[in-house]
């Protein structure tokens, strides 16, 4: 029997923002755009939402993209005309809205299919003015700038996946240049922006691709992992983790502002955790040490046909629960769009009602209510087992996940009072029960303990 033992006398930390979210949900195909989706994030307390691969392929040629919001590189970036601001302001508008921040991305959206031919993926011709391009995107959306607003956007990441692939036609489908050309490219534009805008905003990128490349040579990176045999992604992930050692040594160097850095990773939690502190070490190492960490691109489900099934909620909640001890400070779940694929498990098809997996957003979001992280200590734990307690001393609330394929049963201390809320694919926060000493969670499950009524 696995023991849990709470003491939500002692505040070890601060519940972090592990349920933000990339892509909003929108319909953006219909004769009025549908924004109303977006209430479901609100009712979450879903605070963020990061812009990239808004609205499908080419960011529908209307969304957030710098080629959408400047469709003529050789226009006078200095004249409002030059700028196509009307659908990305739709959707910002919508998002403050409904109380979303954005996480703008500077850049472009992936072309899956840039083996046949790229278009928007090349290195700016003249990477200066890109980034005065950049200055008035943020100048119209926090300044007001050509009949703008003020919204206050505070994170705004430069490109995303630039080592998405080695640089060969058609094999990277974010950046055609070289490694040398986006350290450059990152350099010019953060120092630009950090110049115009200074502490009112936060620079950082580069949304680095999972670095699964550690695994190869353990001792190359200094991480203690298992050695990963050589397979068909080897020079990709190999790639990936010398251009993040490249781009740190530059920005060090060059005194490249960097006031975050996001990063991607598709895999389980315990290979997350471990590439979190990597990247860590290295940022500290080479004096970034104060950087915040955003994984803001992470789904470790990526299945249509297990979205809105009890292993996707858990497997979300357990790598929720995970990172909130990890160094990582946002995490960006990918994503909450409305269209069924391999990505988003927010919304069933056909329907859009809210899967299991969006009510872990809720329920962790009661959690991050709470504010104060309460120690919770385990005996006896066993694999994809995962607590987390939250408390502000007046109320009191623990998340456990069973993120896996046996029921275990549970023994509590310190939980006096806390009734059982049940989250799987035929619970949606439902509660079971006034109070709990002992507790039988079934496989993938996810259960939220709290002294008030959460329903």
């Amino acid at each position: 029997m696995i023991q849990v033992s709470v003491d939500f006398n002692k505040i070890i930390g601060k519940i972090k923002i592990m349920h933000a979210v990339g892509q909003p949900p929108f319909a953006p195909g219909r004769l009025n755009i549908d924004f109303s989706y977006m209430h479901y994030l609100t009712d979450a307390g879903i605070p963020y939402s990061r812009l990239h691969d808004v609205g499908g392929p080419f960011g529908s040629n209307r969304y957030v993209d710098i080629p959408n919001l400047f469709r003529d590189f050789d226009a006078d970036e200095n004249d409002p005309s030059s700028y196509d601001f009307a659908f990305t302001d739709e959707l910002i508008k919508a998002m403050t809205g409904y109380n979303i921040s954005p996480v703008f991305r500077l850049g472009v959206t992936i072309e899956n299919q840039a083996h046949v031919k790229a278009y928007r993926i090349h290195p700016p011709k003249d990477f200066a003015k890109w980034a005065r391009i950049c200055e008035h995107v943020i100048r119209h959306y926090n300044e007001g700038w050509a009949n703008g607003f003020h919204f206050g956007i505070e994170y705004w990441e430069i490109w995303n996946e630039p080592e998405n692939g080695p640089p060969r036609p058609g094999e990277n489908q974010m950046w055609t240049g070289t490694a040398e050309q986006f350290y450059e490219m990152y350099d010019v534009t953060a120092k630009h922006l950090k110049k115009c805008f200074g502490d009112s905003i936060k620079v950082g990128g580069y949304g680095a691709s999972g670095l699964y490349g550690i695994y190869y040579h353990p001792n190359k990176y200094g991480v203690d992992v298992p050695e990963r045999e050589k397979d068909g992604r080897y020079e990709q992930d190999i790639y990936r983790v010398e251009f993040f050692n490249g781009f740190l040594e530059y920005a060090a160097s060059h005194g490249s502002p960097l006031d975050f850095f996001s990063w991607h990773s598709y895999a389980k939690v315990e290979k997350t955790l471990v590439i979190d502190g990597y990247i860590r070490k290295r940022l500290t190492e080479y004096g970034f040490e104060k950087v915040e960490m955003h994984l803001n691109e992470w789904n470790n489900v990526r299945n249509a046909l297990l979205n809105g099934k009890s292993y996707a909620s858990a497997a979300t909640a357990a790598m929720m629960c995970g990172m909130q001890n990890s160094h990582t400070d946002i995490l960006c779940y990918y994503d909450s769009r409305l269209t069924a694929g391999t990505y988003g498990g927010f919304f069933t098809p056909i329907t859009c009602d809210p899967t299991c997996t969006y009510y872990v957003f809720k329920a962790f979001n009661y959690l991050y209510s709470l504010s104060g992280q309460a120690e919770c200590t385990v005996e006896n734990e066993e694999e994809g087992f995962y607590t987390l307690a939250a408390t502000d001393k007046n109320k009191h609330a623990v998340m456990i996940v069973n993120f896996s394929e046996e029921s275990r049963e549970i023994s509590f201390g310190g939980s006096e009072g806390l009734a059982v809320y049940v989250l799987d694919e035929d619970h949606n926060i439902e509660k079971t029960s006034d109070s709990v000493s002992s507790l039988t969670i079934k496989p993938n499950q996810v259960v939220l303990l709290s002294d008030q009524d959460i329903c």
